[in-house]
């Protein structure tokens, strides 16, 4: 599988984009990029990618938020399936936790935002390439 998937990596920091690049690469993953929610949309409705790895901040705030809603709720199902990855470091900056397991019982998982992960920045890269795999999985 990993010689043919296609992931996008979705981050305004292009440090963290060529790091990300360089872990799913040494795996034979195809990687594109984009530095915006917007570019991220067309180049979802264009290459069509198995997986996005998805920033929640960017330059227009919390973008990433709405992709997650536009690409699961505009695009033909067979596009809008694609497994989401959320990689952030939102948590840092505040106490909303997204995670089932840290959750405040608000939401069950998946109720707050439909992805099938998180992974928080600093990124680690034994984590980052066993979601990545397990999503991929799950998908097939």
């Amino acid at each position: 599988m990993a010689d043919s998937a296609r992931i996008l990596v979705v981050d305004d920091d292009p440090d963290i984009v060529e790091s990300l690049r360089l872990i799913l690469e040494s795996q034979s993953y195809e990687v594109l990029s984009a530095a915006s929610a917007e570019e991220a949309f067309e180049k979802i409705q264009a290459h069509r990618p198995d997986l996005v790895l998805l920033d929640i901040m960017m330059p227009e705030g919390t973008e990433g938020f709405q992709l997650v809603w536009r690409v699961r709720n505009e695009l033909p199902e067979d596009v809008a399936d694609v497994p989401i990855i959320i990689v952030t470091a939102i948590h840092n900056y505040t106490d909303l936790r997204f995670y089932p397991e840290q959750s405040d019982g608000t939401y069950g998982p998946g109720e707050y935002l439909p992805v099938q992960g998180f992974i928080d920045k600093p990124v680690e890269p034994a984590e980052l390439l066993a979601k990545v795999g397990q999503a991929l999985q799950q998908r097939n």
